[in-house]
């Protein structure tokens, strides 16, 4: 019975027990959170006061940097404002200048058109008297002559035609005088001043050519052997060496300048050089071959650029350079042929015709 009723008191006790003791629990657990909950929101309202100062201080930056900003630019355009009205005030004045001026040139001009005008009044006004004045002579005239104004003018033309024909044909005929004598006198200046104006050489005509020797010994020597060298030098040149009795010189003839002319060179390259053999007449003759055909076209270019002619067939211009060594008439047909085209483009240019084609037939006339 005792433990019937002590057991429900435990029991009871048990409960009481553990609702105190969970209470104190819960009660010292409300008081931790409450100071947790107390500390969050003091540091949240720390923050929020650091914020909201550093957001106070940006914005203070910001609006400092807009202010300065806007002054800046207000300054800017205060300047340009000025520098515009300045420039437009420099402007009003040129233009005020300008104006001023074209009142006064306007001014001017009425002047000068009210000038004219008076000036034009006065000479119309003078032009009738004038026609007046004409009209009562005319008639006093007419009265006089007992002629129409009809009349009278018939009979002055017929008499200005009358001495116009004459003094005309009187002018013709002196004209016709004056042509013959200047024509003649003209054409001796032309000649004269062709002439005077190139002076052509004077060149002995020749067939033959003189080489000088160094020594009577060197005749010898170019005879040769049974002579061998001579005959090879004739047979290479085709020319007629003549040694007699004149000292020191060989004398080369023959009618064919350019022949000639081969044979002169290779003669005076052997003894320069001073060996004399067939073999070597061979080698030199062709030498002095090419070196002659060289000068030929360098004369005929010459000859050419001398007169200023272009356009010249080569084979032209290597017989224009073959006349150097031609002679005729006691006269170097070369120098004749270049007198000939300088006097002909003189006559040309005298007479107004084609200066280039004149000079061209003088030049090529002895082709």
């Amino acid at each position: 019975m005792t433990v019937y009723i002590l057991t429900p008191i435990a029991v009871l006790l048990g409960i009481l027990a553990g609702y105190l003791y969970f209470s104190r629990r819960a009660a010292a657990g409300l008081g931790s959170a409450r100071e947790q909950s107390e500390k969050i929101l003091t540091a949240a309202e720390n923050e929020k006061r650091r914020l909201l100062q550093e957001g106070e201080a940006k914005t203070r930056e910001r609006l400092l940097e807009m202010k300065e900003k806007f002054e800046e630019e207000v300054r800017e355009n205060t300047g340009e404002l000025k520098k515009r009205e300045r420039r437009l005030s420099a402007k009003e004045e040129v233009l005020d200048r300008k104006l001023a001026g074209l009142d006064a040139k306007e001014d001017e001009l009425a002047k000068k058109r009210q000038e004219i005008q008076d000036r034009e009044q006065r000479l119309q006004h003078e032009r009738e008297e004038n026609e007046k004045y004409r009209d009562e002579i005319l008639g006093k005239l007419e009265q006089v002559a007992q002629l129409s104004r009809e009349e009278a003018k018939q009979q002055l033309i017929a008499g200005i035609e009358a001495e116009a024909k004459h003094e005309a044909a009187k002018r013709i005929r002196q004209i016709e005088e004056e042509a013959r004598e200047s024509a003649e006198k003209r054409a001796k200046n032309i000649i004269a001043t062709a002439i005077s104006r190139y002076a052509g050489e004077y060149v002995t005509e020749r067939t033959v050519t003189v080489v000088n020797l160094p020594n009577e010994e060197m005749k010898g020597r170019i005879i040769g052997r049974e002579g061998r060298n001579i005959r090879a030098i004739e047979a290479a040149t085709g020319v007629d060496l003549i040694i007699d009795d004149t000292p020191e010189a060989v004398v080369v003839s023959c009618f064919d300048p350019i022949r000639r002319e081969v044979a002169a060179m290779t003669l005076q390259k052997l003894i320069s050089d001073g060996r004399i053999h067939p073999g070597r007449i061979e080698e030199v003759v062709k030498k002095a071959e090419k070196t002659v055909a060289q000068k030929v076209r360098e004369a005929g270019d010459q000859a050419t650029f001398d007169l200023g002619l272009h356009g010249i067939h080569p084979e032209i211009l290597r017989l224009v350079g073959t006349l150097q060594f031609r002679y005729s008439y006691a006269q170097n047909i070369y120098q004749h042929s270049l007198e000939v085209a300088f006097l002909c483009g003189v006559m040309a240019n005298e007479l107004g015709l084609n200066v280039k084609l004149a000079k061209r037939a003088g030049l090529l006339h002895d082709i």
